[in-house]
């Protein structure tokens, strides 16, 4: 418990006490005990009810962490009995399966306590308000839709206490900001409780039935199968998220020298694709394009990877060749949709001169112009084994410059404004270098790096920019932006300008 901050026990403390207050009228109560015991149990076994397990095996074992294991919180018991039970019964029936549930995190008593406060606070909160505007009588007799009224506001009030309590906790407990804790905790949550909300109400009412409880209990399966489903949605995207880290791993280990940047790219698409208001759900498929853009590098061999020399024109047309390889790669995993298309035009340019098929402007895929940004920026603000980084009002220079003819202007306006607006904090640190193919993050043997120009960033004397690299059909000096060694059209440092590597 010492991990846990001071103002986040007294927090807890008061919403025990409040719970306590809420119980506090039991001892006098007329109450049908029966149901309260008939519910707690039942929501007590929801609480411990597993759900079965996927087939043995690596995979299946990783997927198994990200998904949930059982029902959890298994609501519609607890909003029927609201609407069945005084306040201060309903508020009973959530203890014994809070108290006996599953818990992950230390310290787990603390965990349980809080969990099963709050459930009563809020179960209580909204059978007050079922009770207050008629609901008992609308759920016994046939008033519909009347009854929908004070179970529509029964289930608001519910979500209100809940994701008021859960803000309080992770402000005092996880130190998110205040302004943030409890941005976007109820409308997260509204659809799930509401959905959860009319299968309780259909409980109640068929307990009220002439059917009785054996038939109340039947809307538990299709709830029990819809979680099994939820569960099984969950362990699909652990196992995507498991295969995205080994193929990006695999690429780390490869080289070397570029660790983290994968990382890096994905979190740039993210603030570039908020920006442009993307939904959720591409979004997050921006960002696996963003992290998985240099797959690719598997199929181009480790010596002309870390090659020190420059490329000949057949090395240098090997490795404009990883595009094509990361897209073979990734063309059957289907969950990647549109960052399979990223994957392969990532190197196009907007005035046609990219690789690997010239597109031209609008031709390249939205993604792809997306992850092409990010790349750069990335590659211009890390710390390499060949040059320091440089400052990111620098980078952002240098893509509003490259504006137009390498870069989609509007992609570059994107980031320029997410940078305004959230600043530049990479989850992932550059500048670490592993010696040898291990996992390893000490620095790169062979010193520090050589001297930088105080222009532009550059070591004037690296090999990777020497003028025998030149071989596109662009003219000698053309200038060209983006600094990621990992790409292949590189200018002569004579053009001023930071040429592109091996990215």
């Amino acid at each position: 418990m010492g991990s846990i901050p001071t103002w986040a026990r007294v927090y807890v403390v008061c919403v025990v006490l409040a719970a306590v207050a809420c119980l506090a009228p039991l001892p006098t109560l007329h109450a049908p005990w029966w149901i309260v015991a008939v519910l707690a149990a039942l929501y007590a076994g929801c609480e411990r009810i597993p759900f079965p397990h996927s087939p043995k095996g690596a995979a299946a074992r990783v997927a198994e962490r990200g998904a949930p294991r059982g029902l959890g919180t298994f609501l519609p018991v607890l909003l029927a009995g609201a609407f069945l039970l005084p306040p201060p019964a309903a508020a009973l029936v959530a203890l014994p399966g809070a108290l006996l549930a599953r818990v992950e995190q230390r310290p787990r008593w603390l965990r349980r306590v809080w969990r099963a406060a709050q459930l009563a606070v809020a179960v209580w909160a909204a059978s007050r308000v079922h009770w207050a505007l008629g609901g008992r009588d609308a759920v016994a007799l046939p008033h519909f839709p009347y009854a929908l009224v004070p179970a529509g506001a029964a289930v608001l009030t519910f979500c209100v206490v809940l994701t008021a309590l859960d803000g309080g906790i992770l402000a005092l407990a996880e130190r998110v900001p205040v302004r943030g804790a409890w941005r976007g905790l109820f409308s997260r949550s509204l659809a799930s409780v509401a959905v959860h909300g009319l299968a309780g109400l259909m409980m109640a009412v068929l307990w009220r039935s002439p059917y009785g409880p054996v038939a109340a209990l039947l809307v538990l399966l299709p709830m029990y199968v819809s979680c099994w489903a939820f569960a099984q949605y969950h362990r699909e995207r652990a196992a995507h998220q498991a295969t995205i880290r080994a193929l990006v791993q695999a690429v780390d280990i490869k080289d070397g020298y570029t660790r983290g940047h994968s990382e890096r790219v994905g979190q740039a698409s993210m603030m570039i694709a908020r920006e442009l208001g993307m939904d959720d759900e591409r979004v997050e498929v921006l960002r696996f394009a963003g992290i998985l853009h240099d797959v690719g590098k598997l199929g181009v061999p480790t010596r002309l990877l870390r090659k020190d020399g420059p490329l000949t024109p057949e090395e240098r047309r090997i490795i404009e060749l990883h595009p094509e390889y990361g897209h073979e790669m990734v063309r059957g995993i289907g969950f990647l949709g549109e960052a399979r298309s990223a994957i392969l035009h990532h190197h196009e340019r907007i005035d046609g001169s990219g690789y690997p098929y010239g597109l031209v402007g609008r031709q390249i895929p939205e993604f792809a112009r997306v992850v092409a940004v990010a790349d750069a920026f990335d590659a211009m603000t890390s710390t390499r084994s060949y040059r320091r980084a440089r400052p990111v009002p620098v980078a952002l220079e240098e893509l509003e410059r490259c504006a137009g003819a390498q870069f989609d202007p509007g992609m570059v306006r994107a980031l320029v404004r997410a940078l305004n607006r959230h600043g530049w904090h990479p989850a992932v640190t550059s500048g670490v270098y592993p010696p040898s193919p291990e996992f390893s993050t000490s620095l790169e043997q062979g010193g520090p790096p050589s001297p930088v120009s105080s222009r532009t960033g550059e070591n004037p004397t690296d090999k990777d920019l020497s003028p025998t690299r030149t071989t596109s059909a662009r003219p000698l000096g053309a200038e060209d932006c983006g600094t990621d060694r990992d790409s292949t059209d590189v200018d002569p440092p004579s053009s001023g300008v930071v040429g592109r590597g091996r990215s």
